[in-house]
């Protein structure tokens, strides 16, 4: 018998024919002889249609009114996919964030969970009783209820699995697990067994849309084993532990798992970059600071940097790349900023997109990059700017090529599938 706690998303949660589908799914698990807890999502653009009202109602809202509204839809669903357990039969009830309690901050429509009081949720489910908890929301110290940002109910299952001291943490999705790539770019894409949190964080911050980054991020930290699975399954399929999904786990235990392991884990493509380079900046100590730390201040991220080297005259050029839903606030922060930066010209350009190679493979053998950056050559595509890390490496190139990349760069490190 296992503890596991299951999360459905919003495009689980779509309806009543689909929470009845999940109610069996959940159903099953129990019947398997496992202590079960559920984290749902708002139905599909349920939380998009709050937000709206949210701005209809007044464009300077209070955060903390603005998190009474949208965390209603997880409260919708969780009441609902209780009721549908309760007519099958299953001893089941729904616990909102403030009942648990899943304690957070107070920062209001981003909060971050600090403390889970899993006592009587443990003892709940130690009797038979399926919990369904809504995702995203908890409560905040002074009694009022806190949102996570969005898709925060991917790190409320983690986190909910990690204060229940859960065998695994069971995510069902739309997908039936991770891919070496995006299959609709690769249709010989392979789906993993097996992939490490590091790998995971990296894919997911470099633009893969499985799981959300600050989830991976806690699930490394607490040490939850993850398992990605698909919720659009045959009523008559198998318990969740036999359909064979992707399991997020330490590098020590995927080295118990898989001794053949491939050097590249996935390849991932981001169009959401946007790129801007600053002209004749004087190469002088403090020149840099004058740039990224407005854009710091502003919270926004900067990914890739380039500094050419400095010319005759003493100046240089800077290159570097933001998210594309900053690239106004960012050009002008730095247009107010101009006179004291002193540069000559800003170039931006929204039409790139950030292609990554993913692997812990990389850390004992070379040639990655150079395998990289030979085959885009082969192909006529031009690199625009490079980032590396211990697992991943990254280039910018032109958004038109993304899917030529994608496909050239699998089939370059030997990862096309039947």
């Amino acid at each position: 018998m296992a503890r596991i706690v299951m999360k459905f998303g919003g495009t689980s949660m779509a309806g009543t024919e689909r929470i009845r589908r999940v109610a069996r799914i959940v159903q099953r698990q129990q019947a398997a002889g496992h202590e079960v807890a559920v984290v749902v999502s708002a139905m599909a653009g349920e939380t998009d249609r709050l937000v709206n009202f949210c701005r209809e109602a007044n464009p300077l809202y209070d955060p903390a009114e603005y998190d009474v509204v949208v965390a209603s839809g997880e409260q919708v669903t969780s009441g609902l996919l209780a009721m549908h357990l309760q007519a099958l039969g299953c001893k089941a009830r729904s616990w909102l964030g403030w009942q648990v309690p899943i304690k957070t901050d107070d920062a209001h429509a981003k909060a971050r969970i600090e403390d889970i009081d899993a006592d009587a949720l443990i003892a709940s489910m130690a009797s038979g009783e399926i919990a369904v908890i809504p995702g995203f929301q908890g409560v905040a110290p002074t009694g009022r209820v806190t949102t996570l940002g969005r898709g925060g109910s991917d790190t409320s299952a983690v986190a909910v699995a990690a204060a229940v001291k859960a065998d695994r943490c069971d995510i069902y999705t739309d997908v039936d697990g991770v891919y070496t790539t995006d299959p609709r770019i690769v249709a010989k894409a392979r789906k993993l067994k097996n992939v490490t949190y590091e790998e995971m964080l990296e894919l997911a911050s470099v633009g893969s849309k499985v799981l959300q980054t600050r989830s991976v991020s806690l699930a490394m930290k607490e040490g939850v084993r993850v398992q990605v699975l698909s919720s659009f399954i045959d009523d008559d399929a198998p318990a969740a532990d036999t359909i064979p999904g992707t399991m997020i786990v330490s590098d020590e235990e995927l080295e118990g798992l898989d001794m053949e392991r491939q050097l590249i884990t996935g390849i991932a493509a981001d169009k959401n970059e946007a790129k801007i380079t600053l002209t004749r900046i004087a190469d002088r100590p403090g020149a840099v600071a004058a740039i990224f730390g407005p854009l710091a201040a502003a919270n926004i991220n900067v990914d890739m940097i380039i500094q050419n080297i400095a010319k005759d005259r003493g100046e240089t050029d800077v290159t570097f790349t933001v998210p594309l839903a900053d690239l106004a606030r960012t050009q002008s922060l730095l247009e107010e900023r101009k006179d004291t930066i002193g540069y000559y010209r800003m170039l931006a350009n929204s039409k790139v997109a950030k292609i990554s190679v993913v692997g812990v493979g990389m850390r004992s053998h070379a040639g990655v990059a150079a395998t990289m950056f030979r085959a885009l050559a082969d192909r006529g595509i031009n690199i625009q700017a490079i980032t590396t890390s211990e697992i991943k490496v990254s280039v910018l190139i032109d958004e038109d090529e993304t899917e030529l990349a994608v496909r050239v760069l699998h089939t370059a490190y030997e990862m096309d599938g039947e």
